[in-house]
């Protein structure tokens, strides 16, 4: 059954220059892009975006770290797409995600761990209505 997920290119991957190579990684792994947008989070956007969080010790470096430079926010459609796209990221640490995933080849550390995915289909809903509007979703025909 083909779902939808949310994906974030994080600050740290695109200040590397790794923004169009993890593209390229989403469009071979078979995900169709129904959305995509580069932002710059402000630190309230963060702080909302992660509100689940808020009462983790790490929020406050979380959101500082992804309201510290551009992002890429995209929509992405798959099959079992959190599943899918989970699995083509790899662990939070890059440390034990396992070779050829995004975050083994391209995060530094697992707070600069190069992408975001959502953990549920239901998390995924609420995160891509979070950054687009319903007509910025293209649906493919």
């Amino acid at each position: 059954m083909s779902n939808r997920t949310f994906a974030i290119i994080k600050p740290d991957a695109v200040r590397n220059g790794d923004t169009g190579k993890i593209y390229d990684r989403i469009l071979k792994s078979g995900f169709n892009i129904l959305s995509a947008k580069l932002i710059k989070l402000t630190l309230s956007q963060a702080e909302g975006f992660y509100a689940v969080h808020s009462e983790r010790p790490f929020f406050g470096e979380l959101t500082e770290f992804m309201s510290s430079g551009k992002c890429m926010v995209l929509a992405l459609e798959k099959d079992n797409a959190v599943l899918e796209w989970r699995k083509t990221i790899g662990a939070t640490n890059p440390i034990e995600a396992d070779e050829g995933t995004i975050r083994k080849d391209f995060a530094t550390s697992v707070g600069e761990n190069a992408v975001h995915g959502s953990d549920s289909d239901e998390n995924a809903t609420i995160e891509i209505s979070y950054f687009f509007t319903g007509s910025e979703i293209i649906q493919n025909s």
